[in-house]
């Protein structure tokens, strides 16, 4: 005898943009989650790993404090251990308050359990079968182990294990190029950390090519870089990793630390929910099929969040968990899902922050465009910030002036590519850009700037 729900949601992350507002209308709901509540960027991405950051950004303040004529001593400690149980206890306390409040709730069912189909609508927790008319899968990604001899018979550390590690490395090893290697390795070495990383081809190589070139040639003042590193072999000895490799001119070298952080993708937890029971379609990377209405292959199965594979932030599964209950719940339509501009930012240093195109993209989509790049250097703030790398570029369609991409490096670029977050979600044009008066002197005239030499560029074009 199988138990039924008006909503089954897999996944309490992205999840949750379901879950409770369904509740509030009455709806008989039941969460699943394995793990703790709040998903990834809860308990082990987003929230825990800015946490670290934070610090880690006062910490580098404090060690380049002599660049502005402030003497100070830059062999500072940090409390390594006490940092990471506050941020652990912090998160920990967050989630357990989640349960609490779906404990209030008389329509919702928590089940701490893994969640595995037996039908196309039937899945099982603890032996027991639910049934709803609606089911949500939400289930994220988790870190993509590479196969590297030896590695497995290691105790290295993903991002999970490196935000809640209490120990802080002497030394470091990192194998990964993409923004968990950037973040993490950045917070391990402003505290202290000896780090060296390990590149197959380039640094953030899914950024504006120009963003990236200006990333690894400022990330390398602070990191031991290897680029076109492809690693051969882990050993784990007496507390002592060593990594073998072949560099990019196929010379076999090695490295030893006492801390290695493997941060090299991610693959979705679609393997462990008994798919194959189903008529539910993955594609080739093992990711739910979804169409634009968030549908799976199954009817009344839906699915959103970092398991699609569309986009990989929670504000993107955010817009999605919101679309499904207001289409489907609070004003039903058939309307398909419209995705704004998703922006994205990378919390390392340099700090990274990117909407809409790329100039690659650009180029291979054959669009006539312009480019408005200034420097932050080249502006009042960044004088006073003693500037010398980071830039705003802009990327300017040449027929309508609209803004096709934006892509800041530097101080604050997270907060910066709002501004041009807002124009593109209306649509916004060069025009619009430079007819708004900016505060002088604040960061945001560097966007300004920026768009100044998108306008010169137009005129002669």
């Amino acid at each position: 005898m199988s138990k039924h729900y008006d909503i089954i949601v897999i996944g309490s992350g992205g999840g949750a943009k379901i879950i409770s507002p369904a509740a509030r209308l009455g709806l008989k709901v039941a969460c699943i989650e394995k793990e703790a509540l709040g998903g990834t960027c809860l308990n082990r991405g987003c929230i825990p790993s800015k946490m670290l950051i934070h610090p880690a950004d006062v910490a580098l303040q404090i060690k380049e404090a002599h660049r502005f004529d402030i003497q100070n001593d830059p062999h500072f400690e940090v409390n390594f251990a006490k940092l990471i149980t506050r941020i652990s206890n912090t998160v920990g306390a967050d989630s357990a308050s989640i349960e609490a409040g779906y404990k209030k709730k008389s329509n919702i069912d928590f089940y701490h359990s893994q969640a595995r189909f037996v039908a196309n609508k039937v899945v099982e927790v603890f032996g027991e079968q639910l049934t709803a008319d609606k089911i949500f899968i939400a289930v994220g990604t988790r870190p993509q182990i590479p196969q590297i001899s030896g590695l497995e018979d290691t105790p290295f550390m993903t991002s999970t294990e490196a935000l809640r590690n209490t120990k802080l490395p002497k030394k470091m090893i990192v194998i990964g190029a993409g923004y968990i290697a950037a973040e993490l390795a950045h917070a391990y070495a402003a505290f202290g950390t000896e780090t060296h990383i390990l590149v197959r081809s380039r640094l953030l190589r899914k950024e504006d090519a120009q963003v990236a070139e200006e990333f690894a040639r400022v990330f390398a003042r602070y990191h031991h870089l290897y680029l076109g590193a492809v690693p051969q072999k882990v050993d784990y000895q007496k507390g002592e990793f060593t990594v073998i490799f072949k560099d990019q001119n196929q010379q076999e070298k090695q490295i030893q630390a006492d801390a290695l952080l493997i941060a090299t993708g991610i693959i979705p937890n679609t393997d462990t929910l008994g798919l194959e029971n189903t008529d539910i379609q993955l594609n080739e990377k093992g990711f739910i099929k979804v169409d634009d209405r968030l549908r799976t292959t199954v009817p009344g199965v839906y699915s959103l969040g970092d398991c699609i594979g569309n986009y990989f932030y929670r504000h993107s599964v955010n817009f999605e968990g919101e679309y499904l209950f207001r289409t489907l719940f609070e004003k039903p339509s058939d309307e398909s899902i419209s995705y704004p501009p998703i922006p994205h930012a990378i919390f390392t240093y340099p700090q990274v922050a990117a909407v809409g195109k790329t100039e690659e993209e650009l180029k291979q989509e054959g669009v006539d465009y312009v480019v408005g790049l200034n420097p932050y250097a080249k502006s009042a703030m960044g004088m006073a910030l003693l500037s010398d790398h980071g830039f705003c570029k802009i990327l300017i369609d040449q027929k309508d002036h609209k803004i096709l991409g934006a892509h800041i490096i530097g101080e604050d670029a997270s907060n910066m590519i709002h501004l041009l977050i807002a124009f593109m979600n209306k649509q916004g044009t060069l025009e619009d850009l430079l007819n708004m008066v900016y505060i002088h002197p604040a960061l945001p005239e560097i966007v300004r700037n920026a768009a100044r030499k998108a306008k010169e560029a137009l005129r002669g074009a």
